[in-house]
C-alpha cells in the first residue's frame, strides 16, 4: 500500500489538512478527498483549463500539480470566489452575458479571468483573449465570455479581495 503524506495548506482562506499519496494530483484531492467539486476535470493533461485554480495567486492547472506540492501554499478554487452569499462581480457578469452553458469550463474561465483582472484591472480585448487562450469551451463560443470579462473590468466592479475573505 502506498504511503500517504499529510499536507497542510490554505484553501479558500481556511486552513486545511489532508492525506494523499505522493502521485495524486491536486485536482484529484480537491474533488475526491475534499469534495470541492467545482474544479472540473476536462482533459486531465493541462490543455483545457477546466481545472484552473490559483496557487499563491498564480493560475495553474490542478491536474498538473501534485497535491503534496501545495503544502504551506494558498489554494483558491471556484468555491471561494463568491463571498458572503454575494456572487463575485465576474460571476455576475458571466450570468448577465450568458457566458456559460454546460458549466464544465466555467470555473476555469472565471479563475483565469480573476487572475487577469487581479493583475490588470483594465485589459484590452486582445489581452483578455490572450489570457483566456488556455481555456477551451465547446458550448458558448468565446465572445460572450470575453464580453463578460471586459464588462466586469469596464464598470470597475472588481475588488481586490482574496478568495475566502
Amino acid at each position: 500500500m502506498p504511503t500517504k503524506t499529510v499536507v497542510a495548506t490554505t484553501i479558500n482562506g481556511d486552513p486545511v489538512e489532508f492525506l494523499c499519496e505522493p502521485r495524486q494530483s491536486l485536482l484529484e484531492v480537491l474533488r475526491d478527498t475534499l469534495h470541492l467539486t467545482g474544479t472540473k476535470e476536462g482533459c486531465n493533461n493541462g490543455n483545457c483549463g477546466a481545472c484552473n485554480v490559483l496557487l499563491d495567486g498564480v493560475l495553474v492547472n490542478a491536474c498538473l500539480v501534485l497535491a503534496v506540492e501545495v503544502a504551506g501554499q494558498r489554494v483558491e478554487t471556484i468555491e471561494g470566489m463568491a463571498a458572503g452569499g454575494q456572487l463575485h462581480p465576474l460571476q455576475q457578469k458571466f450570468l448577465e452575458h450568458a457566458a456559460l452553458q454546460c458549466g464544465i469550463c466555467t470555473p476555469g474561465f472565471l479563475l483565469a479571468a480573476k487572475a487577469l483582472l487581479d493583475r490588470n484591472a483594465d485589459p484590452s480585448e486582445e489581452e483578455v483573449r490572450y489570457w483566456l487562450a488556455g481555456n477551451l469551451c465547446r458550448c458558448t463560443g468565446y465572445d460572450k465570455i470575453v464580453r463578460a470579462v471586459l464588462d466586469a473590468a469596464d464598470v470597475g466592479e472588481i475588488e481586490r479581495l482574496e478568495i475566502g475573505d
